[in-house]
């Protein structure tokens, strides 16, 4: 069942890691996770960018055009399953240096259940006051850490000692993934692709 995980992930995350590794999913069950959690923050920072307004903390709330926050969504939709995918790519890559076996299935279930409480905070949008918003971030980038390094020994099962050096790896691989997508996003600004104020 899509998101029967997500309930787990946040009231006993270690039995929910042990369930994730007994029971390991199909792609597809994963994949299907992934698509419809990723929505998220494109649809929040939708109606926040064209309905809501921005509100930077000083003068007026901002708002895109809809055609431009709709690009904006589309593009933050992508981007974020091809974080997933990068992400999920690296650590299994990275599995071979620490004698983990995973398949590219358990991989992406490390990456997908990982980054659910990051995409969560896009809820946040719908309140898109920057103070509140960065609080919600932080809260959020700090329990999808928790689940990474609660989660690397059980899903690819690797002694503790090892995992902790393991996720710390797949924790400074995401924050390269990171700087990458927020790279291309200033390079397409650059190039007109850049947000269209009313």
């Amino acid at each position: 069942m899509v998101l029967n995980h997500l309930l787990g992930l946040y009231t006993h995350p270690k039995e929910e890691w042990h369930t994730i590794e007994k029971n390991h999913e199909a792609l597809k069950s994963s994949m299907s996770h992934l698509l419809l959690i990723a929505l998220i923050p494109p649809i929040c920072s939708y109606f926040a960018m064209a309905h809501i307004g921005w509100n930077p903390g000083a003068g007026e709330p901002l708002f895109l055009t809809s055609q431009s926050a709709i690009y904006m969504s589309v593009g933050m939709y992508f981007g974020l399953i091809a974080g997933v995918f990068g992400l999920a790519y690296l650590a299994h890559w990275m599995a071979i240096t620490f004698d983990a076996k995973p398949d590219f299935t358990q991989a992406l279930e490390l990456a997908t259940y990982t980054a659910t409480p990051l995409f969560m905070v896009g809820l946040s949008a719908l309140y898109p006051v920057l103070w509140f918003m960065m609080v919600v971030g932080l809260i959020g980038l700090a329990y999808s850490v928790y689940l990474l390094y609660t989660g690397v020994p059980i899903i690819m099962n690797i002694p503790e000692e090892k995992g902790f050096i393991y996720a710390s790896s797949v924790v400074t691989a995401g924050l390269v993934l990171l700087v990458a997508l927020m790279a291309g996003s200033v390079i397409l600004w650059s190039l007109g692709f850049g947000p269209m104020l009313q």
